[in-house]
């Protein structure tokens, strides 16, 4: 349950029936969204639960590349299943933006209903496993609105067309007293702006998060010395373990993900209906 993976009605039933399973047999489970363990974005949720930005007013989130854009690329098999829709499920919603609207759950609670527009921008391709050119059914981009329960207005746009992007994950969240800004291609540094800093000094300034107080740095390098992408999957692995020493789940889980995937649910029948759909409750 990373992604939106097969028809999208039997993985969303499918993942119901995971999460209840497990949740009955009492199985640790955790689902790999693992931008949360980035130390600037865990220190960004640390900075929000202390209510150092006030009340939430916008959340924006972007996560573009540009590898699809060719017509001449072909879909299916094994390293391009992403562009088959039997596999896949979706294009660019449940690939990328699965994983931008985790961390926007993650930070700033649940999504009450979205307005969404998507776009294949080449109608058909070569496949692998068959040889003959067939219907593209993924979305090569896609963007919506979104309103959150806590009353915030939020924007998301992920696309595979954006010439010169090959992974451009940003997401800024606008307060009433500060706003923070992270991109994935500085990953060790959150931007912060606090209006309540003295006026003759006040400004965007760069966290560079890498000291010993930093989440997850006290377990790496000396302070100063920055760590990477694959450190999240270490950091994802080493709070699974730990909660299965205490006996408690580590986020995100089963039931986490099935959030999100009602979100993309949401997404991708607002694209087809054009009108705002409300997201589904998890019972």
């Amino acid at each position: 349950m990373n992604e939106t993976t097969g028809d999208k009605r039997h993985a969303t039933k499918a993942g119901r029936i995971t999460v209840e399973a497990v949740e009955k047999a009492k199985v640790p489970n955790m689902v790999w969204y693992n931008y949360r363990r980035a130390p600037a974005v865990t220190l960004a949720k640390q900075l929000i639960d202390e209510g150092r930005l006030g009340r939430i007013f916008h959340y924006r989130a972007k996560f573009l590349q540009d590898w699809t854009i060719s017509k001449e690329l072909p879909q299916g098999g094994a390293g391009l299943w992403r562009l088959d829709v039997n596999v896949a499920g979706s294009g660019v919603t449940g690939d990328l933006l699965a994983h931008c609207i985790d961390t926007a759950l993650w930070l700033n609670g649940g999504i009450d209903k979205v307005s969404a527009m998507t776009e294949t921008f080449i109608k058909q391709r070569k496949h692998n496993l068959t040889g003959k050119v067939q219907k593209v059914g993924i979305d090569d981009a896609c963007a919506f609105l979104a309103r959150f329960g806590n009353g915030s207005l939020a924007t998301f746009e992920s696309t595979r067309y954006a010439r010169g992007h090959k992974a451009l994950y940003t997401f800024e969240i606008n307060g009433e007293n500060a706003s923070i800004f992270w991109d994935l291609h500085d990953l060790h540094r959150l931007q912060y702006f606090d209006h309540r800093d003295e006026g003759r000094v006040r400004g965007w300034r760069a966290l560079h998060v890498t000291d010993g107080d930093h989440p997850y740095m006290d377990k790496w390098w000396v302070p100063g010395l920055q760590i990477g992408y694959e450190h999240t999957f270490v950091h994802q692995v080493a709070d699974f373990l730990d909660g299965l020493s205490k006996g408690e789940a580590a986020s995100p889980t089963f039931r986490d993900a099935l959030e999100t995937q009602y979100v993309c649910d949401a997404v991708l029948k607002s694209a087809k209906t054009s009108q705002w759909e409300r997201v589904t409750k998890i019972k």
